[in-house]
């Protein structure tokens, strides 16, 4: 199931937003997206876009949850927006439950490169880097089941 990776240049968050929206709008609503990118690259923007294409009506209300850790949202399926930051160990990230969630929405993990044990599901890794000229480079891979170390 491991697909050749897409790449998509944004300059705005704008198209950020609609980059997302176009992926997540063929979802079925059991996805798991883990974004990866340096603090400032556009995580949380593209965790927008993927929650309008999701139905999220006000997509305004999709906000890092680096702080509470999870934010839920309805759209046409549960979306949980998880933010590991600040999590430094396995433990505490393991102990968020948050493969209770899986299968039952979307899983947006951001900050998921803190992430080192075997998933054993497919996944959508999701990089963002800045470019010279502020732009946005995202690759979008899926990742099977066999090959989901991250």
């Amino acid at each position: 199931m491991q697909n050749s990776p897409l790449y998509f240049v944004s300059y705005s968050e704008e198209e950020t937003i609609a980059i997302a929206r176009s992926i997540a709008e063929t979802w079925k609503g059991d996805e798991i997206a883990f974004l990866c990118g340096e603090l400032g690259s556009g995580k949380t923007v593209f965790a927008r876009g993927l929650a309008a294409g999701l139905g999220v009506k006000d997509i305004n209300e999709v906000c890092s949850p680096s702080f509470t850790l999870v934010n839920i949202y309805y759209g046409r399926c549960p979306i949980f927006h998880i933010d590991l930051f600040r999590l430094e160990r396995q433990e505490e990230i393991l102990d968020l439950g948050w493969e209770d969630w899986l299968g039952q929405g979307v899983v947006i993990v951001e900050w998921a490169e803190k992430i080192a044990f075997d998933l054993g599901l497919p996944f959508y890794q999701v990089e963002i880097k800045i470019g010279e000229k502020g732009e946005r480079k995202i690759q979008l891979s899926l990742r099977s089941a066999e090959n989901s170390f991250y």
